[in-house]
């Protein structure tokens, strides 16, 4: 527990809640003792409030809409996966004996819910105000840069508002090989719209290769900017 403490920098006046918010469902049923359910519930709402707060009183320049894409972005399973990530959180929880077995400690689902968790038993050990201020260490950097990039379009979707301006459209994006090892692999793919292949490229992952090469072209055929 001290180390764990030591981890998020907030000392427990009562050690049973810190506890409570690291049972798992699995272990409370194998020993008969309450889970972090409950918390993980409060924590939610708590989270959502002190999240909407800071991007309210951080960033007034955006709008109802693009604080709404930025508290999602940032009060995610993804997101506090890598809170409890970064305090080693999978190495203070209590999981059952199948979970354990399982690596249940690493879920990021279940690593997720912990943070939950722990944001309500911090809240009712000390209040509102330390729960804040362990979300804002942890979040707020996620916070700033989700609010850089609010108003920012992914390439596949600016394409893909312009090819429909006229209409529905057919619009394919096949990989077409892959090359290297697994671990090293290229990605061949192309873009067609209506049966017609507008571009091609390449690259490291899917996500990233499927109009690279060829987006120049693109941008001036249709007088757009991708990126």
């Amino acid at each position: 527990m001290k180390k764990l403490e030591e981890e998020i920098g907030y000392i427990f006046k009562n050690k049973e809640l810190l506890k409570k918010a690291f049972t798992h469902t699995s272990y409370a049923y194998e020993n008969k003792i309450e889970s972090n359910e409950k918390l993980e519930f409060l924590g939610d709402s708590i989270l959502e409030f002190i999240s909407s707060k800071l991007i309210y009183n951080n960033f007034p320049d955006l709008t109802e809409g693009e604080m709404t894409k930025v508290r999602a972005t940032v009060v995610c399973e993804k997101s506090l996966y890598n809170i409890a990530k970064k305090h080693n959180f999978s190495d203070f929880l209590f999981v059952g004996k199948s979970e354990k077995k399982n690596n249940g400690n690493k879920r990021p689902a279940i690593l997720a819910d912990s943070v939950e968790a722990l944001i309500a038993a911090i809240y009712f050990d000390s209040g509102l105000e330390e729960a804040e201020k362990f979300i804002k260490n942890n979040l707020l950097d996620e916070i700033k840069k989700a609010s850089k990039h609010v108003g920012m379009k992914d390439y596949k979707t600016v394409l893909q508002e312009k090819l429909q301006e006229n209409g529905e459209v057919n619009i394919e994006y096949n990989i077409l090989k892959e090359i290297g090892p697994d671990h090293d692999k290229t990605f061949i793919a192309e873009v067609k719209l209506n049966g017609k292949r507008l571009a091609q490229g390449e690259g490291k992952t899917k996500k990233k290769n499927k109009i690279k090469k060829n987006k120049k072209v693109l941008e001036e055929q249709f007088g757009i900017i991708l990126f």
